[in-house]
């Protein structure tokens, strides 16, 4: 047991000197990371070809272009000209969602189209998604996730001279604080800090961050007040998201430029 134990720690030694150091823009929150933007931006690209060969991805310009235009002007003050920003529309009139990969890679979906109901509605989404991007989330979380399994293998070797339900227990707890402890908590933080961020870019853009507010509002006529409790969730409660969203708000109204001001429209189909 000694030497596996051995054997483990410096496995997780010369993985920590793999960790690269970041810091997330806007907010300055450091990070740490196991894989590189190069990386990430590849997995991304990967990933999203398979959602462009297996989706439905809307071709009528008419529906498509307000994403695209909306998503350009934020993605134009992102601060990342490296990034291969690509927005696209998936026909999927009950999914009101969006999504972003790594590297610069927009999904929205056309249910979205009626709670965003117009342009400044959309870049609320829009930066919100390129905010996750920039901030390379999906890296962190990848990272977080190899950490988690690193730390399950170490108790295990730790353990593994205990009896067997021991070993079950310790394991169990683990998983159990994992999840409700590090994993759930840090998925809402980082949901968090995508609208903090989306709400600065959106403003660099020209829309009012108040946009983000109604946005939210109307998400949550929509949605009721079922679903899990907050601690429960990957994503902070709308009464949570609502009040960070207000706090943030002068913050946010700096970046809004006194001209030049994006145009608002209504959104195809939305009365």
């Amino acid at each position: 047991m000694k030497s596996s134990r051995s054997r483990w720690l410096a496995a997780l030694a010369a993985v920590s000197l793999l960790i690269g150091c970041a810091t997330v823009p806007f907010t300055n929150r450091s990070q740490l990371l196991f894989t590189s933007e190069e990386q990430e931006a590849a997995l991304g690209a990967e990933v999203y070809q398979h959602v462009l060969a297996e989706e439905p991805v809307v071709r009528d310009a008419r529906i498509s272009d307000p994403v695209r235009d909306v998503g350009r002007r934020i993605a134009a003050v992102s601060d990342r000209p490296d990034y291969e920003w690509e927005f696209n529309v998936i026909d999927e009139p009950e999914t009101a969602n969006a999504a972003v990969l790594p590297g610069g890679k927009v999904m929205v979906y056309t249910g979205l189209y009626p709670i965003a109901r117009d342009t400044a509605g959309l870049a609320a989404v829009l930066a919100h998604e390129v905010g996750h991007a920039i901030a390379r989330h999906g890296g962190e979380r990848m990272s977080q996730g190899s950490l988690m399994q690193m730390l399950g293998m170490g108790l295990a070797v730790a353990f593994s001279g205990a009896a067997p339900e021991t070993q079950q227990g310790v394991m169990a707890a683990f998983g159990l604080g994992a999840q409700y402890g590090v994993m759930l908590p840090f998925s809402r933080s980082q949901e968090s800090e995508a609208d903090h961020i989306g709400m600065i870019l959106m403003a660099k853009a020209g829309y009012d961050p108040q946009a983000a507010l109604e946005l939210w509002e109307r998400f949550e006529a929509q949605g009721g007040t079922g679903g899990p409790p907050e601690f429960m969730s990957t994503h902070p409660s709308y009464g949570t998201r609502q009040a960070q969203i207000r706090g943030w708000l002068p913050e946010a109204r700096q970046y809004l430029p006194d001209a030049s001001r994006a145009p608002v429209q209504k959104l195809p189909g939305v009365k």
